[in-house]
């Protein structure tokens, strides 16, 4: 199993950027495609971003392509979120969470989600 948690939420004026990371402990991190989600009070969990267990394929929704960057390190079982040019509409709580499907995108095929970390952007 792999248990998951996220740091690095805060609030920055639009335009501002902020770094997320996500923590495992599982000894079997390598092993799952992870990704971020995020959620707004009211709206469903959407899809963010997702990279593969070797760090080589990524996916960005649309709404983040060209702004945001995830990366993961392996050897110190972290992934990270890189958010530049910050909206508004980027206010949400943002999960981290570990996937065994193929090219995941849903909120469906993700195993393990973290607790969550709020991410306000102010305008």
């Amino acid at each position: 199993q792999v248990q998951l948690a996220e740091s690095g939420g805060g609030l920055v004026q639009a335009g501002g950027s902020l770094r997320l990371s996500c923590a495992a402990s599982g000894r079997t991190f390598s092993s799952y495609n992870m990704g971020w989600f995020r959620q707004a009070p009211g709206k469903e969990r959407e899809f963010v971003a997702r990279i593969s267990w070797s760090g080589g394929r990524l996916y960005y929704a649309d709404s983040v392509k060209g702004r945001f960057t995830i990366s993961r390190d392996n050897a110190k079982n972290t992934v990270s979120l890189q958010m530049n040019s910050l909206k508004p509409e980027d206010t949400a709580v943002y999960y981290c969470a570990a996937s065994d499907s193929w090219r995941p995108t849903e909120v469906h095929e993700y195993r393990y989600w973290g607790q969550g970390t709020q991410v306000t952007v102010s305008s």
